[in-house]
């Protein structure tokens, strides 16, 4: 398998063989049931679905009810495809954190935090006014000028302004892997994680 679902779990920092402080991220990675393969024949692309997080039936629809009866496991809560893999996989085998070794890198994608609506010196980095001088009154954190006036008498696309910020899938690359815990399906990456607590990510090789 080239991934597996995970759930963030939280940071924390650990130290290195030379005694630096290393911030790490905590992911609960698995057990995730397959419960379907996809085939060229039938489906048109190869794909492997899998299952994580048990899920309460009544809160699950009737037809993924029987969906998941089929790979003869309970109902899950987050089910994801995974295109890139090599071995022969089956319907209901269990993958877990023992896919990935120490000292390995991953990447590990997710949703970020939502901010809400930000201005622009918070969502875009601005400096502001910054002095309070040539008459500025309450302008400290405004975007100035957002172009000409008669030519081209429009606001370019792309214009950056205030706006919706986070709350978008985000994608951090080459983490390495500090410590797997397979008693307790753990795996400790260098580094931060997109997304709140509890929040899911999938970690790929």
């Amino acid at each position: 398998m080239s991934g597996i679902i995970g759930k963030k779990i939280g940071m924390t920092s650990t130290y290195s063989v030379e005694g630096k402080n290393l911030p790490c991220t905590i992911i609960e990675a698995g057990p995730c049931v397959v419960t379907q393969i996809k085939t060229e024949e039938k489906d048109g692309y190869r794909a492997v679905q899998l299952g994580f997080d048990e899920g309460k039936e009544k809160h699950t629809p009737n037809a993924l009810q029987g969906h998941f009866k089929k790979a003869k496991t309970t109902p899950k809560r987050k089910v994801v495809e995974f295109y890139d893999f090599k071995e022969e996989i089956n319907l209901g085998d269990v993958v877990n954190v023992e896919l990935f070794e120490e000292g390995e890198f991953v990447d590990i994608a997710g949703t970020s935090k939502g901010k809400g609506f930000q201005g622009v010196v918070k969502r875009h980095n601005f400096k502001g006014v910054g002095d309070s001088t040539h008459g500025q009154h309450n302008r400290l954190r405004a975007p100035g000028s957002i172009g000409a006036s008669s030519y081209p008498s429009r606001v370019f696309k792309g214009m950056r302004m205030a706006g919706q910020m986070g709350s978008e899938r985000v994608k951090v690359m080459n983490l390495k892997v500090l410590k797997v815990i397979p008693e307790k399906n753990l795996l400790v990456v260098k580094g931060a994680v997109p997304g709140h607590n509890g929040s899911y990510v999938l970690i790929e090789k």
